[in-house]
């Protein structure tokens, strides 16, 4: 590790940095619309992205810092167990190629902002869209979270932000959070899909570059191999087991297996992936989408090889969050190091703004306006999200300053949990009514109940309570709290279900009709994209 600050590096960080904050801002007048003060315009980019850029969108609000640090921070510090992230980002997209068109379809018809509007319009009920928003922001703010640390790892890395008080070391961070709050609440949507280009191409570069480069200075993948073998080969002296493995034993081969499961089915449920879904301009573009992403699961596999990497490289920390970044500092000449401290910071700046807005939006629509200001115009609709996405990030840097950021990969292992009791309702009710609304909230209540008490019961070895969320005892085995809580809230919708409409439980009028699940762009009633204010302004199909 180098002493001090490493200016060079810091140069090039704060460049990038400063290029992504013009663009932020820069962004608002991006296809701008004759009537920007709406949630239409200001969280959804108008509804007119097209093909590529819904590709770097989605890329930039799903494949975030946490690839970049905590995947590859986990397989530093167990081996086999970080690559569950791998087959989830390709098991996802199938299962969501059979549902996301149905839901930009049935958005697009009807208007619908966030997945909690088409709950209470599918089912009619207030109760259970307010139960999925809730879960939803509660989910997005670890999410966010992670983000920051990203770019708190990558910031005590350069040497910054080291003050003997708090708030000295955390003021780089603070900036940052400000920065992005700013041009989030000028432009919107529009802001992290017009960085996402940027993010993207700096990460591809890195990758690239780190793949090719380090193995050569490591002396090949053998070695690399080797020497991650033989770290993980070494007992721990408080558990006397293995550190950890290159390949999965008998017993932990559950716990992979649902934990990647569970992931895949959580991925595109999270507010943002909504979000970027229904910002699209047409049903094929996201189909489109869902054959073109998995290109990202690719650079996810490459990129998680970064953690045998560490370890080939020497590299000891105590916080393992810092050891990719730190890999990337005694790996790379400054100037490059800086290029890839880059990509981080902006890898956590794209999807961390996206997140905040779609929590913002869940919050207008399906909290403020529903059960407090039901008149609420656009214009005040967008000005209460507005305000309500700069919440949010505050929400996630209480996380980032409170919780213990070791074990970084749990903020989202956690959201997962949550966000998986949305799925009856959601994605069922995507192609069935039979389930009772009554039922899917008793479910929801049972699916969160459960997982957050698992999920606070289970200690890691630095923290009493939040810790480990992937492994908790199941029928003898191993597995992913998300997926056990998820498992019981299926089977009390189910009963429940038979139990009201046995005693007669009145049903919620459903405003959808079956031909609104298959409508696209310039079919009768479907929302076209908004008009830009000038002619002249550039495109994005």
């Amino acid at each position: 590790m180098k002493d001090g600050v490493n200016g060079v590096a810091l140069a090039v960080f704060i460049f990038f940095f400063l290029v992504v904050t013009v663009m932020g801002f820069v962004a608002s007048k991006w296809r701008r619309a004759e009537n920007a003060d709406s949630l239409d315009e200001w969280g959804l980019g108008g509804r007119s992205f097209g093909t590529w850029v819904t590709w770097f969108l989605l890329g930039g609000d799903l494949y975030t810092a946490y690839t970049f640090v905590a995947v590859p921070a986990a397989i530093y510090t167990g081996g086999a167990a970080g690559f569950f992230a791998v087959p989830y980002t390709i098991l996802c997209y199938p299962l969501v190629f059979t549902f996301l068109p149905r839901l930009w379809s049935v958005s697009h018809k009807h208007g619908y902002v966030t997945s909690s509007d088409f709950v209470r319009g599918r089912f009619g009920s207030k109760g259970l869209s307010l139960a999925l928003a809730l879960t939803g922001i509660l989910a997005t703010m670890p999410y966010i979270a992670l983000q920051l640390v990203g770019i708190q790892a990558v910031l005590d890395v350069l040497g910054v932000g080291g003050g003997s008080n708090w708030f000295m070391k955390d003021l780089p961070l603070l900036i940052a959070f400000g920065v992005l709050a700013a041009y989030t609440y000028s432009s919107g949507l529009r802001a992290p899909a017009l960085i996402a280009f940027v993010k993207d191409a700096l990460i591809y570069i890195v990758i690239i570059v780190a793949i090719i480069y380090i193995p050569i200075k490591l002396g090949g993948f053998d070695h690399i191999f080797g020497a991650a073998g033989d770290a993980f080969a070494v007992k721990n002296p408080e558990t006397g087991k293995p550190r950890g493995s290159l390949v999965s034993g008998p017993d932990a081969q559950w716990a992979y297996a649902t934990l990647a499961l569970g992931s895949a089915m959580a991925l595109f449920l999270y507010p943002h992936s909504v979000t970027a879904v229904l910002s699209s301009k047409g049903r094929n573009v996201i189909r489109r989408n869902t054959t073109i992403l998995p290109l990202y699961s690719l650079m996810l596999g490459l990129l998680a090889m970064l953690g045998f990497m560490a370890i080939a490289a020497g590299i000891k920390v105590k916080n393992s969050q810092l050891a990719i970044p730190q890999l990337f500092e005694d790996m790379f000449p400054d100037w490059f190091t800086g290029v890839a401290f880059a990509a981080i910071g902006i890898g956590a700046l794209v999807p961390a703004a996206i997140m905040s807005i779609a929590a913002a939006n869940l919050f207008t629509r399906n909290i403020y306006k529903d059960f407090i200001r039901p008149d609420a115009s656009p214009e005040h609709e967008a000005k209460v999200s507005k305000l309500a996405s700069l919440l949010v990030k505050v929400g996630a840097l209480v996380f980032v300053l409170t919780m213990d950021k070791t074990v970084a990969i749990n903020f989202q292992l956690l959201g997962g949990i949550w966000i998986l009791q949305t799925v009856p309702a959601l994605v069922g009710g995507l192609f069935t009514r039979w389930f009772h609304r009554w039922a899917l909230l008793g479910g929801w209540v049972a699916g969160m109940a459960y997982g957050t008490w698992r999920a606070y019961d289970t200690p890691s070895a630095t923290q009493d309570h939040f810790g480990n969320t992937n492994l908790i005892p199941l029928i003898g085995e191993k597995g992913y709290i998300g997926l056990t809580a998820f498992v019981l809230n299926v089977i009390v919708v189910i009963v429940l279900t038979f139990a009201l409409k046995t005693l007669g439980a009145p049903d919620g009028v459903d405003e959808t009709k079956a031909a609104d699940y298959t409508a696209d762009a310039g079919d009768p009633g479907v929302r076209e994209e908004l008009p830009p204010a000038t002619a002249g302004a550039p495109g994005g199909h």
